[in-house]
Formats: structure tokens, C-alpha cells, sequence
């Protein structure tokens, strides 16, 4: 519900949502700065390097989002992707987003990030670059989220359409996901769990063929 109505502020009254944005990153800071700042990963895979957004130039990151064809987009729009939009995201203290970059060329390959709120709540999202699809690269993204998510003491959501096998099968190797309620739109509303309370989800696997 929370994340649905961040989206609602987002998309509808986004003069609000700049305000409450302001104000949830100074708490979420207040509670959690200290904690980022003595995390480290461990979790990132050979050949890339995990660097937060804060860190990379925003015109390599608008290029990032321009350069994915449109099906990419079509499960993925946790925000707008122009670089005014871009640039308050790297200022933002609870958005917790990284991209992993190939060691090799520099390039981005993967977007990721968890959209936290102070109270301890986090939202995960990632894209793999077209180039770079088919490498494990999204559950290795995954795993991070929960690496630094439950690092610092986060409960971890997601939502993610029963339409987008991909994504849930993602999710299901990453984590071990309980299946908290079916949203409007064909959408699960997920928690990610660190221990092995996984049972509920079979009628899922099932209906999506997992």
C-alpha cells in the first residue's frame, strides 16, 4: 500500500511528493546513515564493480535508461528516467541505488536499487542492459539489494507482475519470497525474507510454470 502511494504522490501531485521525499530521506538518514556507511558488499560478481548512483555521471546514467528498447519498460517504471529526475534521485538519502559496471569497458550493465522509508521498509527494482541479458546479472543484483537491505535492517518488498516470468523467477533464485496478496493490474505484492519460509508460494509457481 505504502509503495502505491508513493506512486499516486509521484504521478499526480508531484510538488508533494519532492516534499515528502525531502523530508524521508533526512529521517531515513538519521536512522540508518551510520549503518551505510560501516556496510560493505561482498555479494557482487566476478567482473563488475558496484558503484551507488551518487558516483556515476547522470548524463551516463539518462544514456543508460535511453539506450534499453521500449518492452524493457513495459514492467519497469519506478520513476521518470530524464536527468532532472535522475539527478534528485542521487540526491535522495533513502534511495539506495547502484549500478553494476563491467570491469572491462566501464559500461553499466545493471540498475538497481532498494526505495526505502524510514520507518525500515525498502522496495527493490533492477534492470539488466539488453547486452548484458542472459547472465545471471538480475539475480546477482537481487542478491545484493537483499545483501545491503538486510544489512542495515531493512524488511524487503516487491512487486512484480504475474505477466513477467523472468522477473519472478529472478526473485525465487535470489530469495526466498512470500507472496503477501494479489494486487489489481495481475501484480504480486512480495516480501523477501532471509530465512527459508518459502511453502506458500507453490500455487504460483505453479499458475506461472516455475
Amino acid at each position: 500500500m505504502l509503495y502505491k502511494i508513493a506512486h499516486i504522490l509521484r504521478d499526480k501531485f508531484s510538488w508533494l511528493w519532492i516534499i515528502i521525499e525531502w523530508m524521508n530521506g533526512v529521517v531515513f538518514s538519521l536512522r540508518f546513515g551510520k549503518r551505510l556507511k560501516r556496510f560493505t558488499f561482498t555479494a557482487v560478481p566476478n567482473g563488475y564493480d558496484i558503484v551507488p548512483i551518487k558516483d556515476v555521471p547522470t548524463e551516463k546514467l539518462v544514456s543508460f535508461f535511453k539506450n534499453q528498447p521500449e518492452e524493457a519498460f513495459t514492467y519497469f517504471r519506478p520513476h521518470r528516467f530524464d536527468e532532472k529526475s535522475i539527478k534528485r534521485l542521487q540526491k535522495n538519502k533513502a534511495f539506495l541505488g547502484y549500478v553494476l559496471e563491467d570491469k572491462d569497458n566501464g559500461e553499466i550493465a545493471g540498475y538497481c536499487f532498494n526505495l526505502c522509508f524510514f520507518h525500515g521498509q525498502g522496495f527493490r527494482g533492477r534492470m539488466v542492459d539488453m547486452n548484458y541479458r542472459g547472465k545471471g546479472l538480475g539475480t546477482a543484483m537481487n542478491k545484493i539489494l537483499n545483501e545491503v537491505g538486510f544489512g542495515i535492517g531493512l524488511r524487503l518488498f516487491e512487486t512484480v507482475s504475474k505477466d513477467n516470468v523472468a522477473s519472478y523467477r529472478s526473485a525465487r533464485s535470489a530469495s526466498n519470497v512470500k507472496v503477501m496478496k494479489e494486487l489489481e493490474g495481475n501484480e504480486l505484492y512480495l516480501e523477501i525474507l532471509p530465512d527459508d519460509n518459502i511453502e506458500e508460494n507453490e500455487k504460483y509457481d505453479t499458475e506461472m510454470d516455475i
